[in-house]
């Protein structure tokens, strides 16, 4: 069941800071799985002044889980590669419920290239429940094109810039999740599934779910402190879906500082410190 936070805590008279410091883990989900979140397209429309969805793997068909396409702010160009969900059952269906086919990460994976020959930086937006694992998917290679995904990331000679909007789960969120810097919205979460399959797989009981969400360290101040995450991305009480203009004003000022930043940077030193960044990934606590 989705709880509306924003009501819960109105008239505790407490201060914005001691209400999110308050919040658990499974406040966390609940917040990031809520339908009314924002999805990327919402936000790629407020953010950038343009944006040319792009279509196709070359392969199989254009799979709807993934947005794909040319940005742009003021006079920079950007490539857009995006997990999106649905806004109501039809929707979801046609988006596969933001769980993308191998085709997806396929396609994904032509505009990062396309995006290196022309010297365009890359924007992600990661929001899925991971990869779908059906038997069609399996057959086509989605391990395949989900460990390509992450080897070409690592590779690309132009800066990437990884954000995660909603959830972030398994595979399926990692395949784009390969970049110079990497921040997730405040509500967000960030893991190697979600924690009812934690839960299923560790204690054979799915019940124990809230359980499970605090052990995993899921949240963007858990993946912060264990400097798995470069930075958090402010949303208002209750969650982005109270005033997505804000948040998509945030995560512009997130883009052009680290665009700024990661242009600055010859290929060599790019793709060499991008490297360094993985293999140091992590605190040991």
């Amino acid at each position: 069941m989705l709880v509306d936070i924003k009501e819960e805590i109105q008239g505790l008279g407490k201060t914005v800071q001691e209400v999110k410091s308050n919040l658990t883990a499974w406040n966390r989900i609940q917040i990031a799985r809520n339908p009314e979140r924002p999805t990327a397209l919402d936000y790629i429309t407020i953010i950038f002044d343009e944006f040319i969805e792009l279509h196709g793997d070359r392969m199989f068909k254009d799979d709807k889980a993934m947005v794909c396409g040319l940005a742009k702010i003021d006079n920079q160009n950007y490539t857009i590669i995006a997990e999106q969900k649905g806004r109501n059952t039809k929707e979801n269906i046609e988006r596969n419920f933001g769980m993308p086919n191998p085709e997806s990460y396929r396609k994904g994976i032509r505009f990062m290239k396309q995006a290196e020959k022309f010297h365009r930086p890359i924007i992600t937006f990661i929001d899925t429940k991971g990869a779908y694992p059906g038997i069609g998917a399996e057959e086509r290679g989605q391990g395949e094109a989900i460990a390509k995904s992450m080897m070409e990331m690592a590779n690309l000679k132009v800066p990437i810039i990884v954000i995660v909007i909603g959830e972030g789960s398994s595979g399926g969120a990692l395949a784009i999740g390969v970049g110079d810097k990497v921040f997730m919205l405040e509500n967000a979460i960030y893991a190697i599934l979600s924690p009812e399959g934690y839960a299923s797989i560790l204690w054979k009981d799915s019940s124990k779910v809230k359980e499970a969400a605090e052990k995993m360290k899921l949240t963007a101040e858990d993946l912060y402190d264990f400097h798995i995450i470069d930075g958090i991305i402010k949303e208002p009480i209750g969650g982005a879906q109270y005033d997505k203009n804000f948040v998509a004003k945030e995560i512009k000022k997130v883009i052009l500082k680290s665009t700024s930043e990661l242009k600055q940077k010859n290929e060599d030193l790019l793709i060499a410190e991008r490297y360094d960044k993985y293999r140091n990934i992590g605190v040991y606590k």
